[in-house]
């Protein structure tokens, strides 16, 4: 199944959906076992909304970027929801200097790559986390 890409009360000007569909269906078959094609959702949403989702299911009072949540059940096809704020991206991307395409695709491909077992909690996974993203990035990017 194709990724599904909804807004909620923002605009986050991702282009050309069906291409990225494709290349995350690739990186998930590429880390995750499993067969078929996953079925992911990515909300993009404003601070305020990721907010009240952090506080609701994962008890912190804190602004985030991204929040994923692994719907799968057993030995079924991965089955995912990424909540991104549109907000927080943008100001990541001048906090860090990037473009906010680019960093609107690190945030996707991060959630993608957490439903496939990447984590981001200890500073060596963090380092590792950062360069998948990167690699990503650039499979991404240069296949146009």
């Amino acid at each position: 199944m194709p990724a599904k890409f909804y807004e909620q009360d923002v605009k986050a000007a991702l282009k050309d959906k069906k291409r990225l569909s494709t290349y995350l269906d690739a990186l998930v078959a590429r880390y995750r076992k499993g067969t078929g094609k996953p079925a992911l959702t990515y909300i993009f949403c404003t601070d305020d909304y990721l907010l009240g989702i952090n506080r609701k299911f994962l008890d912190h009072d804190t602004y985030t970027d991204i929040i994923t949540f692994d719907l799968t059940n057993g030995d079924e096809l991965l089955n995912g929801e990424i909540y991104i704020s549109t907000e927080r991206v943008a100001e990541n991307a001048e906090k860090y200097g990037t473009g906010y395409n680019e960093e609107l695709h690190r945030v996707i491909f991060h959630g993608a790559l957490h439903l496939c077992g990447f984590k981001d909690k200890s500073a060596a996974d963090k380092k590792k986390m950062r360069q998948m993203e990167d690699k990503c990035l650039a499979e991404y990017f240069i296949q146009k």
